[in-house]
């Protein structure tokens, strides 16, 4: 397992808000959406509210918040 953490725990799932999170599923890490890294829930620090998904680093998030968005979102109309 990548990361930190006492044991696997199970993965939360989140709704990322601008300055805060809610838990909608109860766990104790989520996974970064680049890196695949477990991010313990005290450790993160870093998330994209439009993209609903969390990073592991600064360095991460500003990289994928510069790169375009090639999803199912973007590519319909």
């Amino acid at each position: 397992m990548i990361g930190s953490g006492s044991g696997s725990g199970r993965e939360a799932k989140l709704r990322y808000l601008d300055a805060s999170i809610d838990i909608l599923s109860e766990g104790d890490h989520v996974i970064c959406a680049v890196s695949g890294d477990h991010i313990h829930l005290s450790q993160l620090r870093y998330w994209s509210v439009e993209r609903q998904e969390p990073y592991a680093s600064a360095k991460i998030a500003s990289e994928r918040n510069t790169a375009p968005r090639n999803d199912d979102e973007s590519q319909a109309g």
